[in-house]
């Protein structure tokens, strides 16, 4: 049983940047893929970003050109970093794991972003 564990939010300012990351008690590279999600007030959870065991990664379109997802060498640590955040960016992010069948996902870490 994979554990996820996602840290880096907090507060932020519109325009401003923050990295957050999701460590991962096995090896990222005994998923399929890892991803980003987010959850917004008042809405349904929503895809941001994933990053397969090989090829490319790919982005909603909402945080493509802002959005960066990434692992370190290690295959420990999924990161992603957020720039020109904005207040529509305000949300608890999640990490998301996925082998097989089977999706491992944190508990989440609030992001706000507000002056």
């Amino acid at each position: 049983q994979e554990q996820l564990a996602e840290s880096g939010g907090g507060l932020v300012q519109p325009g401003g940047s923050l990295r957050l990351s999701c460590a991962v008690s096995g090896s990222i590279f005994s998923m399929n893929a890892m991803a980003w999600y987010r959850q917004r007030p008042g809405k349904q959870r929503e895809w941001l970003a994933t990053k397969p065991l090989t090829g490319s990664s790919y982005y909603a379109d909402s945080v493509k050109g802002r959005f960066t997802i990434s692992r370190d060498t290690a295959g420990t640590t999924l990161y992603l970093q957020m720039n020109s955040l904005n207040t529509d960016d305000t949300a608890i992010y999640y990490c998301n794991g996925k082998r097989s069948d089977t999706e491992y996902w944190g508990q989440g870490t609030q992001v706000t972003v507000s002056s």
